[in-house]
């Protein structure tokens, strides 16, 4: 098998309102969209994140449509995860967990996205 892309796939209730916070605070730009589905990219690379109108119904199997948020976390690392929390507390970010940092030597910080999507910033120390 080749794989030839990657991409994350989350329902949300409004998917502009967590793709525009991706494009905002972390540099994700908009590959497609169309009614209740935002396709993002990222200059970096790494998957593209999407974001799909909770209930379209094109979605696929349907038994399993239901809100992405319960459990997940999009995860970024990033070079600096201090610099990151600041930059985004200061712009308002509700902030889910400041910085800490794991015994297995992970910090990280997260935010919460419109949709309640737990964004994570990890640098590895």
């Amino acid at each position: 098998m080749k794989v030839t892309g990657t991409a994350i796939s989350l329902n949300v209730a409004d998917p502009s309102a967590s793709a525009d916070f991706l494009t905002r605070h972390v540099g994700h730009t908009v590959a497609m969209q169309a009614d209740g589905f935002v396709s993002l990219s990222h200059p970096d690379g790494g998957p593209n994140v999407i974001f799909l109108r909770t209930g379209l119904a094109t979605f696929r199997p349907a038994h399993r449509a239901g809100s992405a948020g319960d459990g997940l976390l999009l995860v970024f690392v990033v070079e600096d995860v201090d610099a990151v929390y600041e930059k985004l507390r200061a712009a308002g970010v509700p902030v889910a967990t400041a910085p800490e940092t794991e015994p297995w030597g992970e910090r990280y910080c997260q935010f919460e996205d419109p949709n309640g999507i737990i964004v994570q910033f990890v640098t590895w120390v």
